[in-house]
């Protein structure tokens, strides 16, 4: 089940008249260490069936920049919390890298995807997850992503898996993602990484600095503890 970002056609535009620079091959952000990860198939998880009678309150992402902490918004996003935790503790997230940066108009450093190709989600006994139902969408909010943001990725309504958005600078987008906690410390390690830039492959088989693409940063989850 492909699970993408969707961007407005005016962004992408936008990104695709950029100039196109020859991107830097080193990973230049000093406070990241050495990722060892690769990308492998979805571990089988059984999906849960009911929400979990205790919520979680904190998600901490240990990558290879460092801690990312995430204060919940609880009872907002029931379903979408019992999915999260439930895969963060058998360890789906572990040793996986997170694939896609925009750093033009949107803001958002995505992960969640074992894979690291942006289509995959969930899977017990090789089965896709249902869709977890949208939760907590930001309608008639100002700022709909505030910078610190954290939101579930998805391909059309109630399609919800495992893949997840940071937001690090105020994104308008449409109010179609569940918005399900909030970063309280690590908001400067996301825009460290940022700042180094997103790059996509050319047709000539070399790196160019794009808005949207992979970080150049490698960036590594080396698993989720949740309490």
């Amino acid at each position: 089940m492909k699970r993408t970002l969707v961007i407005a056609a005016a962004i992408v535009l936008a990104v695709s008249l950029a100039p196109a620079i020859s991107a830097a091959t080193k990973e230049p952000v000093k406070i990241c260490s050495k990722a060892t990860s690769k990308p492998h198939s979805s571990p089988s998880v059984l999906q849960p069936k009911t929400v979990a009678k205790s919520l979680p309150t904190t998600f901490t992402f240990v990558t290879n920049c460092g801690d990312i902490v995430v204060e919940t918004v609880g009872a907002k996003a029931p379903q979408t919390l019992t999915a999260l935790a439930t895969l963060a503790s058998r360890g789906f997230y572990n040793s996986t890298l997170c694939h896609r940066l925009t750093t033009q108009g949107l803001f958002v450093l995505q992960c969640g995807d074992p894979t690291a190709s942006g289509t995959s989600g969930p899977v017990f006994n090789r089965k896709p997850w249902t869709g977890i139902p949208d939760e907590n969408l930001p309608v008639g909010e100002t700022i709909t992503y505030p910078a610190g943001t954290l939101a579930m990725a998805n391909s059309g309504r109630n399609t919800n898996g495992s893949q997840v958005f940071f937001v690090y600078e105020d994104s308008a987008l449409n109010p179609y993602y569940t918005v399900w906690g909030h970063v309280t410390s690590g908001l400067d390690i996301l825009r460290a990484i940022a700042a180094a830039g997103a790059a996509k492959q050319g047709q000539d088989g070399k790196y160019y600095y794009n808005g949207d693409g992979f970080p150049i940063q490698t960036v590594e989850i080396r698993r989720v503890t949740v309490r």
